[in-house]
């Protein structure tokens, strides 16, 4: 049995104004769990916080800057030692190929990956104070199964993932000796207000109160890697496993569909 989420923890949550972030901080506190919720819209973390208020704290900034996180960092510690980073906050634009820009890809590789980076800035050493004293720490970084296959316009936000995934899985290498658990959530699709922007069709789509019970439950059994719906993820998986020349007809198959499908829909 883990010893997370066992007692109460306290629990710093990036990303926490909407979808997945906003479903997690709403499943651990009915857990008990105190929280620090960050996000740039301070209303809607503010809105978030009045459902417990005695467990929730609100701590607006922008991850990507590290004046707002300084600023954050005291707060990490305030109810006393930090048990859990849930490193959530994250961006998706997808490259219409007919008109690149690399802004797309910087915008997607500065939110998913140097925001959850320099988060850790703050999160580490206070996640280190708690190791110090015997306690469990754990660092939960949410990626995304969108890298194991080459998907049409997903340049930018598929690279994004890759390097988190690979980020993230270092980092637990490099923290292992001292105990810091490192874990990697992969999810498929979940109904966000950013998916609600997607022009396809997408799979195995779970909501994402599910989406959070799914994390929830994962970290308490001390899962290292949290990856749902699993048909979805196991489809993937197995198709990113197939010899390269067969993934690059099939993945090109697939855009060249969906790009007539927007011409169609024009």
């Amino acid at each position: 049995m883990s010893d997370r989420l066992q007692d109460t923890s306290n629990i710093w949550i990036t990303g926490a104004s909407s979808g997945i972030g906003e479903a997690v901080t709403r499943a651990l506190a009915r857990g008990g769990h105190r929280l620090v919720i960050t996000g740039r819209r301070k209303g809607a973390l503010e809105e978030l916080a009045s459902v417990a208020p005695e467990q929730i704290r609100c701590a607006a900034g922008d991850t990507t800057s590290k004046e707002d996180l300084q600023a954050i960092a005291e707060e990490l510690e305030h109810d006393g030692d930090l048990d859990m980073a849930i490193l959530n906050a994250g961006t998706c634009e997808y490259l219409e190929i007919a008109e690149y820009s690399s802004d797309v890809i910087e915008k997607n590789i500065h939110t998913n990956v140097i925001g959850t980076a320099r988060c850790l800035d703050i999160a580490l050493p206070a996640l280190r104070r708690t190791r110090a004293k015997g306690k469990p720490a754990t660092i939960v970084i949410v990626s995304s199964s969108a890298w194991w296959f080459p998907f049409g316009r997903a340049e930018g936000y598929g690279a994004s993932k890759a390097a988190l995934s690979y980020f993230a899985h270092a980092l637990r290498a490099d923290l292992a000796a001292e105990g810091i658990d490192v874990v990697v959530v992969s999810p498929g699709f979940v109904k966000t207000p950013l998916t609600d922007r997607n022009d396809f069709p997408m799979p195995f789509l779970v909501s994402a109160e599910d989406a959070a019970e799914r994390i929830v439950s994962g970290l308490a059994k001390g899962h290292n890697e949290i990856a749902f719906p699993k048909r979805f993820t196991w489809m993937l998986r197995i198709l990113g496993a197939l010899p390269r020349p067969l993934i690059d007809r099939m993945s090109a198959s697939m855009a060249r569909k969906s790009n007539n499908e927007q011409e169609s829909n024009g």
